[in-house]
């Protein structure tokens, strides 16, 4: 039986995994990359650190080990290994640990909770990342010549402009390019760094831990406190897990160890090497560790690295808001497909000018990568946070580890991402507020729909009538019976559907065959073929049909009923009409939820995109009825 088995890319031969390996430089490690351009600098910045030679090479230290633990060990070495059907990210993650607390049904509330919030902090992170990494490329100019400081923020909202008009048109032309350009972009610079070490070989002294632990143990509360901009190394982290389905474990793993950090680990060296000798280049010491000549293609070529970074970051928004929507936790959403072969390439108009706007007000309102500095970490660290205590939960309860081990694996990470989280609590007032209040919002949205949903769900089944005995008392005396396929869309199995009843009211007829179909959305991201369709005769030529989907997968509602064809329903696409109810939603003062939160709900219900659409139904065989219904 064939089945939609997750597309993770498995290699078969060398040259493959070159590929696979290549592409994932510029998807994966876009965002990593680039944050060479301000990570050090800000470190500095802070103005915690006397500015010794011992403390550079402390600092260097705490940056080569920083990578270590938190990308090689933890999201290389752990999470990468909790892949949900060749799958990853929170959304998967999420799904993975509410599967395996399922049995407890208090806790796995808590941690759907937890992880939708985790889920909702990612859009906060997708605004501060891209406005951050294009913004610190182009103050490049400043080194370049001062008099064109001026010139710097609205090249950066052109740039940015430019980039998000165009995502309509879907990115598998340019996308060819990111794997090659961000492979020049990490040999740049890696030979930036060796450069540098070459002038001041001392510097290679900071790959031992003994000089990040002399620094700690000298400096406890500066260490502490500089642990806000020290994240700044880590940026896109999160993307290494997000990214599993797309490449596979192999490339991703590979192209870290063999690329990515070697060339993050010498070009910090080399900023370094070049501190110790200059110290008056903390002003900008990547750009300035470039010859004059090498200046101004340095900045092309940055400039060009965090678009890629950025493309990856707001094509995986897209990915993740139509998990969401999938899984319930948002309204249906206008999506168009912008590739023939990839269904996974989609485009989002209201989340695509949604993330521009907020972007602009970033840029807009910290005016520099230092300022915007201040504000990147609480967002990006919680969500590190939340994929420790979810990965807890899958290992323990999922793949059955005994408890030491478990904690073993985690107690370490949580720890640090702790330690983390609350340095970076510190720059709430300085800008961390910012990514923090469009998480929030999207959280209260996300929290506010499915609640509605539920109550709207209720109010249907309490007012519903039983479809098996509403169908025998009305072919007792039956009405016409035209030719044709009636489908009958509805989200309650076993209950008359309202399109149903109006059709019988205001037609007085029924379909030659009746299909009442109900499609559930799964909390994994694949569902196969084989378990794609369960069907149950009702009599009468009738059907009652339940369609799974994965939240991966692209429900095709006609698609998924034409294996129905030879099971005693013959579908004809000519003859088959689609009725659907549109519900209006009407807020009451008494309802399940704050008046607000039902007003909210009713709007966002209101706006939601057609289910015709989003079904992949016929547009020329759809009929809509509308009801009101009162929460």
């Amino acid at each position: 039986m064939l089945s939609h088995a997750a597309p993770v890319a498995k290699p078969s031969n060398k040259s493959s995994l070159t590929a696979l390996t290549i592409g994932a430089l510029g998807i994966v490690y876009g965002d990593i990359g680039t944050s060479v351009l301000y990570a050090l600098k800000e470190v500095f910045a802070t103005g915690l650190i006397a500015f010794t030679p011992q403390n550079i090479l402390g600092i260097l230290s705490l940056f080569v080990w920083t990578l270590t633990v938190i990308v090689s060990f933890k999201y290389v070495t752990l999470v990468l290994r909790a892949d949900n059907h060749g799958e990853g990210g929170l959304v998967a993650m999420l799904a993975l640990a509410s599967q395996a607390v399922k049995d407890k049904p208090a806790l796995r509330r808590v941690l759907l909770g937890v992880g939708i919030f985790g889920t909702a902090l990612f859009y906060g992170d997708g605004v501060i990342t891209p406005a951050i990494s294009v913004l610190s490329a182009v103050e490049g100019l400043q080194v370049f010549s001062p008099a064109m400081a001026h010139w710097v923020i609205p090249l950066t909202l052109v740039i940015l402009f430019c980039l998000f008009s165009l995502q309509k048109r879907g990115t598998g032309g340019i996308g060819r390019f990111f794997g090659p350009l961000t492979l020049v972009w990490f040999v740049t610079i890696a030979s930036l760094g060796i450069a540098q070490i070459a002038t001041n070989p001392a510097v290679l002294w900071a790959l031992s831990p003994h000089h990040a632990w002399r620094f700690v143990s000298e400096n406890p509360l500066v260490s502490f406190l500089i642990l806000g901009a020290l994240v700044l190394c880590v940026t896109g982290a999160e993307a290494l897990y997000a990214d599993l389905g797309h490449f596979g474990k192999t490339p991703i793993r590979l192209a870290w160890f063999s690329m990515v950090m070697p060339a993050l680990v010498l070009n910090y060296l080399g900023q370094g090497a070049l501190l110790l000798g200059a110290p008056e280049a903390l002003e900008n010491p990547f750009f300035l560790m470039a010859p004059d000549w090498a200046l101004l293609p340095l900045i092309g070529l940055a400039t060009l690295a965090t678009v890629i970074a950025s493309q990856a970051l707001i094509s995986g928004a897209f990915s993740v808001t139509k998990q969401v929507v999938q899984l319930g936790y948002l309204p249906r959403l206008r999506m168009l497909h912008t590739s023939t072969k990839d269904l996974g390439q989609i485009y989002i108009p209201i989340v695509n000018w949604g993330l521009f706007v907020a972007i602009v007000m970033a840029v807009v309102m910290f005016k520099s990568s230092a300022n915007l500095a201040s504000a990147y970490g609480i967002a990006v660290t919680l969500d590190m946070l939340i994929t420790t205590i979810l990965t807890f939960f899958v290992i323990r309860f999922g793949w059955g580890y005994p408890l030491w081990l478990c904690v073993a694996a985690t107690a370490g990470f949580f720890a640090i991402d702790i330690l983390f989280f609350l340095s970076n609590a510190f720059k709430f007032f300085e800008g961390g507020w910012f990514p923090l209040a469009i998480g929030g919002s999207v959280f209260v949205l996300m929290m506010t729909w499915a609640r509605g949903r539920d109550l709207l769900m209720a109010k249907q089944i309490e007012e519903g009538v039983a479809l098996p005995a509403f169908l025998d008392a009305v072919l007792i005396n039956p009405p016409v019976r035209v030719e044709g396929t009636a489908v009958f869309l509805t989200p309650q199995v076993g209950t008359v559907p309202t399109a149903l009843l109006h059709n019988l009211k205001h037609n007085k007829v029924l379909h030659a065959q009746n299909l009442f179909v109900s499609v559930h959305h799964r909390e994994r991201p694949w569902v196969g073929l084989a378990e794609r369709v369960r069907v149950q005769a009702l009599g009468h030529d009738c059907w009652q049909v339940e369609l799974s989907f994965g939240f991966k997968n692209e429900p095709d509602v006609p698609k998924a009923l034409s294996v129905l064809n030879g099971h005693g329903c013959q579908l004809d696409p000519m003859r088959t009409s689609y009725f659907l109810s549109r519900d209006t939603v009407i807020p009451s003062m008494d309802g399940g939820m704050a008046y607000w939160r039902e007003k909210l709900f009713a709007q966002l219900h209101r706006n939601a995109s057609g289910a015709a659409d989003f079904l992949n139904l016929p547009n020329n065989a759809v009929v809509e009825l509308g009801s009101k219904i009162v929460l």
